[in-house]
């Protein structure tokens, strides 16, 4: 595998149906093949595999996106690609041989007649068919018919093979031989092929890497799994290899998983409540902070449609109180730390689980470590002198988090781990509301805290404390905060959660926008929002405190530029990873149904298409943290292993809390 060869850039493909409507069979599908290597798209039925190989094979053009071969994009069907299909596709009043003449005939026309029947020829003696050269499909087996397909394929000297669920006809020894010929020839050749099957240990014998796709429609690419096995395998050596098992059960357990996710939404269709007339009342719980600002400007501009939904926010001095109403109902939705749906799904700490969802990020980035001024005095000014005093001290750093087990303290743990500090040994996390995080410095209950860049600026301004660090240097536009509500909620009521995020979308364009900040600093200055002190957080430079000078820290605090505003399941993938690796939760084994429950890109879809936007994916690539290691969605548990000094993960199946169909709705209406 040599370069990229193979490219599929954000396709999406929808189909027009009789009277009107439309089928969405595939969306935003992004993969990259490399050439010469062997890639299997695994699935349930349904989920559009037949109809990603016909767009790479050039036989349909995609809705939005494209298809490049070598640079070049694919519109029409061409001899570098060939497909093998499972009904064989052969004429049946020619024989074999001139079943793949015909082939051979019509594409390498710049070769000799004698060049063409000499190509036919090692093609069939290849697959084995030199003695059946003269009979007809109809005397002819079915493993013997694929072969021929298989060797006009081949014949015209393609550079990508599609093969179409080629043995699924075929009787299990049958299918077995033809599966290592194909192998060996693949080898052999160089041949970069992309292979639809519903078979695990078909995928497993055959790939380097195997495409497994979600539920249609819509479908989207949901785990791309790598066999680090080395080609060409032979079945019995395969069995016997120390991975197969572990890789074996992760094709099934994908495949299981979707199996539920389908069930589950199934379900949820057939019982939802027939929503009554008028707009629906939506409380909003918050905490007070410049995460706040696209909620602020959807109210105070109108931005909520009056006719789905009439919000009211309601404000929260600490975490714990805010997720007890959402959870007891007191509140519909709740603007959260990035943490809390997963944490609410799945019971962390002492929680009871609750069916939490995300159908969208509100911000990302905005918050700062900040020390007591009395460490600048002592020359701490970055990781390396903070570990320095830490190794020194025989009593723990006390940093206050918003929450214990929160987002806050398992980004300080990253980053102070990735600096050589052991944040279980020598840093004590205590949590606090933000709104007492200052209070506790002055009275020398803390060493420093973290917090939002509003609590942050307010320290400095007071020349309490400094900032050693932000998020800029931890996790560059990590999740801050997101929408949380129960999945029941969200089922009951799609077109009120549809409307809500829709405002939020429009009102985070505008807060990115500097042209706005004025208006910002006025709006958010009024007493039912953050108060006079918000002028300090808004300003364009940031100030650390250390006495150098202000900087200018572009999208510190991020609202709507980037795919800020979607729910990202490989950024809970990593959350999980850090669930497991400070030993708060095992890594569950079942993370693609965790995950795809709780991001719901669905919802962010409807609310994208409400407010006029393109509807966008997250992009499918690793991403970097402080301590420089990728981060790949594919591979949580290699990373987990990866990390300095961690033991072996614990993994188990979490089970997700079902949402009570009995339940009365949460929600008053106008």
């Amino acid at each position: 595998m040599t370069s990229r060869f193979l490219t599929v850039d954000h396709v999406t493909q929808v189909f027009r149906l009789e009277g009107g409507g439309r089928y969405v069979a595939l969306r935003d599908i992004d993969l990259q093949v490399a050439e010469g290597e062997f890639v299997s798209l695994i699935g349930h039925s349904g989920c559009g595999k037949s109809t990603l190989l016909n767009l790479m094979a050039g036989l349909a053009q995609a809705s939005s996106g494209g298809i490049l071969i070598n640079g070049r994009q694919v519109t029409e069907p061409g001899p570098e690609r060939m497909v093998v299909f499972q009904n064989y596709s052969l004429l049946p009043w020619k024989t074999v041989r001139q079943n793949v003449a015909l082939a051979v005939d019509a594409v390498l026309r710049d070769l000799s007649a004698a060049e063409r029947r000499t190509l036919v020829e090692l093609k069939l003696q290849l697959v084995g068919l030199t003695a059946a050269a003269d009979q007809y499909p109809a005397e002819l087996s079915g493993g013997m018919k694929q072969r021929v397909a298989i060797a006009r394929a081949l014949a015209i000297r393609p550079k990508l093979l599609l093969l179409d669920e080629p043995f699924g006809a075929l009787d299990a020894l049958t299918r077995g031989n033809l599966q290592q010929q194909l192998m060996r020839i693949c080898q052999e050749s160089g041949l970069t092929t992309v292979m639809v099957t519903h078979d695990v240990d078909e995928a497993l014998l055959l790939s380097d890497r195997v495409v497994m796709m979600t539920n249609g429609p819509e479908a989207g690419i949901g785990q791309i799994l790598r066999v680090p096995i080395p080609r060409p395998r032979e079945r019995l050596d395969l069995m016997e290899h120390p991975d197969y098992y572990h890789l074996r059960s992760e094709l099934i357990s994908f495949l299981q998983q979707q199996r539920r996710l389908r069930q589950r939404r199934s379900a949820a269709q057939q019982v939802r409540r027939r929503a009554p007339a008028g707009p629906t009342v939506v409380r909003v719980g918050y905490l007070p902070g410049l995460d706040i600002a696209p909620l602020a400007l959807a109210l105070d501009r109108g931005l909520f449609d009056p006719l789905a939904v009439a919000v009211s926010a309601v404000a929260f001095g600490d975490w714990d109180s805010l997720e007890q109403q959402l959870v007891q109902g007191g509140i519909d939705l709740a603007i959260t730390a990035a943490d809390a749906p997963l944490a609410l799904s799945l019971g962390l700490g002492e929680r009871t689980p609750w069916p939490a969802i995300t159908p969208m990020t509100v911000s990302r980035n905005g918050n700062a470590l900040c020390l007591a001024r009395h460490f600048l005095d002592k020359g701490v000014l970055d990781l390396a002198s903070l570990r320095d005093r830490l190794t020194d001290s025989a009593t723990p750093l006390r940093i206050a988090v918003p929450q214990q087990h929160g987002l806050a303290e398992l980004l300080l743990r990253h980053w102070l781990a990735s600096g050589g500090i052991d944040p279980d040994r020598q840093v004590r996390f205590l949590a606090l509301s933000p709104l007492s995080m200052q209070t506790a410095l002055v009275a020398g209950e803390l060493d420093g805290f973290s917090a939002g860049r509003y609590r942050a600026a307010r320290a400095v301004d007071e020349r309490l404390a400094y900032v050693l660090a932000t998020d800029l240097d931890i996790w560059k536009g990590h999740p801050e905060k997101v929408v949380t509500c129960s999945e029941g909620w969200a089922d009951d009521h799609p077109e009120a959660l549809e409307a809500f995020c829709s405002a939020l979308l429009r009102a985070g364009e505008r807060c990115d926008d500097g042209d706005q900040r004025e208006y910002l600093i006025g709006l958010l200055s009024r007493p039912e929002w953050l108060g006079s002190g918000s002028s300090v957080a808004l300003q364009r430079q940031f100030d650390y405190g250390t006495g150098a000078k202000p900087a200018q820290l572009l999208r510190f605090n991020q609202f709507h530029a980037d795919r800020t505003y979607l729910p990202n399941p490989a950024e809970g993938a990593w959350l999980l990873t850090q669930f497991s690796r400070w030993g708060w939760s095992p890594f569950p084994s079942n993370r693609v149904e965790v995950l795809s429950r709780i991001y719901r890109h669905d919802l962010c879809q409807g609310a994208m298409e409400h407010a006029g936007y393109a509807v966008l994916h997250p992009e499918r690539k690793p991403f970097v943290l402080a301590d420089g290691l990728p981060f790949d969605q594919d591979e949580p548990l290699a990373y987990l292993r990866s990390l300095p000094g961690h033991v072996q993960p614990a993994v188990a199946p979490l089970p997700l809390p079902t949402p009570s169909v009995d339940a009365p709705p949460s929600l008053a209406r106008c």
